[in-house]
């Protein structure tokens, strides 16, 4: 049975005590008592003096462990303990904490990895989060810098008026969005269920409700495809707003995107797949029609369209529809080149089910995407709000929804609505190329 400590009260966190030795002339030492508690990640000396690196989570400090203070040290890497002593700078201006007394709270059984190197190897990152974030200080900063952008999007969307809420993750019918749902089956309701793909139509419905302005923040999932910027289970932020279309949408987005990045890194200007873009607004905006022109594909003729995408290489062998075919030459030619932040606009109706036709546009949706460095960020668009043009959408693209039809019958103000992948905007912030640096534990094929 365990004889170690079952808590340590009172601790201060090591970047408060860093900082209160950094202001002291080097060879000083301050006359009241600190406690500090973490992981043991270094090791110097022997003999009389021991110098050890404690760790927690808001940085690290040197302990000047003097035999004539604390007796003899024995404490391996990774140990956890708990630390009592006063803040000092060495002579050569090394800001540390020398030691009175020292606890073991929890015992290392394995050696830690490679703390100078961290975790080398990627899969061993992912499987091993834990030990990730215990060796590599670039990894818990990442997630700080998630943590801390989501608490920027929801003081934005908080002090705009906005409510967070919460929709079903099981649906009885998946929609919202054009995806393979994973499926799971209730026992007690005997019926199969779905997990969702979007929150959009729930979310939508409380606008019909008179909520006005909603958000939430919360886990989608599709069934597809694993890449560096895909997984199947991901976050997302949608918001819909009330009395509100499209263009009011592109403004708030330009506004969120770069005070949170404020908020989060400190900057608007980041480092992201070779680039240097900086996210203040405003933003590049270009029509969808235009850049297609631009590469010279855009036809309203299915056969002539798949005939220029096979001049310029692109294999349409799965494309059945226009808009497929329209839908990869986005992706192949003309998502690449945004690199600068962009807002992409007017879709055509093809594309787009759920988004409000253009007024003297033929075949024309208000919807638009927007891109950094290549990468979509989100989608939104100016809500269809006609219950049987809903309808008649649905029947188009093989799809049905009576609840939500029933629900746009009484009545949706215009709204324009919003999601943003949160995943993915971490990735820029950070630098990281892969969504897997991004995500905690990112799913992975099963090990033999």
């Amino acid at each position: 049975m365990s004889t170690l400590p079952r808590r340590f009260p009172d601790r201060d966190e090591i970047a408060a005590v860093r900082t209160e030795a950094e202001a002291l002339e080097p060879g000083a030492e301050v006359g009241h008592k600190r406690r500090l508690a973490g992981r043991v990640l270094g090791r110097r000396g022997h003999g009389k003096l021991v110098f050890l690196d404690l760790v927690d989570r808001s940085g690290q400090i040197q302990l000047l462990c003097s035999a004539d203070r604390v007796g003899r040290v024995d404490l391996d890497l990774g140990d956890i303990v708990g630390v009592t002593g006063t803040p000092t700078r060495t002579k050569r201006g090394e800001p540390s904490l020398a030691v009175d007394e020292v606890q073991l709270l929890a015992k290392t059984k394995r050696p830690l990895p490679d703390t100078f190197h961290g975790l080398v190897d990627a899969e061993t990152r992912y499987r091993k989060r834990y030990l990730d974030l215990l060796v590599s200080e670039d990894t818990r900063r990442d997630f700080l810098v998630r943590t801390g952008l989501v608490t920027a999007i929801r003081r934005y969307l908080d002090d705009h008026g906005f409510v967070e809420v919460e929709t079903p993750i099981l649906q009885p019918r998946y929609g919202g969005a054009l995806a393979e749902p994973f499926v799971t089956h209730s026992n007690e309701l005997d019926t199969d269920l779905y997990l969702r793909i979007a929150d959009e139509l729930y979310l939508k419905r409380l606008i019909v409700g008179g909520l006005e302005k909603v958000y939430e923040i919360g886990k989608d999932f599709r069934n597809e495809s694993v890449s560096y910027k895909h997984q199947p289970e991901f976050t997302m932020l949608e918001w819909y707003e009330a009395y509100a279309d499209y263009e009011d949408t592109m403004g708030r987005v330009e506004e969120l995107v770069a005070k949170v990045a404020r908020e989060a890194i400190g900057t608007t200007q980041v480092s992201f797949r070779g680039h240097e873009v900086d996210l203040e607004l405003p933003w590049r905006r270009v029509k969808l029609i235009d850049a297609l022109e631009a590469e010279g594909v855009w036809t309203r003729d299915a056969d002539e369209l798949r005939l220029r995408l096979a001049e310029r290489d692109v294999d349409t062998g799965r494309d059945e529809t226009w808009g497929q075919l329209v839908d990869h030459a986005l992706s192949h030619l003309v998502e690449p080149r945004l690199i600068e932040p962009t807002i992409l606009y007017d879709y055509p109706v093809e594309l787009s089910p759920l988004a409000r036709r253009k007024e003297g546009e033929e075949g024309v949706v208000e919807r638009f995407e927007y891109f950094v460095c290549g990468m979509e960020l989100g989608n939104a668009y100016s809500e269809l709000n006609d219950a049987d043009e809903q309808a008649a959408r649905f029947a188009e693209v093989g799809g049905d929804d009576p609840d939500y039809v029933d629900a746009l019958s009484y009545g949706m103000p215009p709204t324009g609505g919003l999601g943003l992948g949160i995943d993915r905007l971490a990735m820029v912030l950070t630098g990281r190329e892969t969504i897997r640096d991004v995500i905690l534990f990112p799913a992975l094929r099963p090990t033999e």
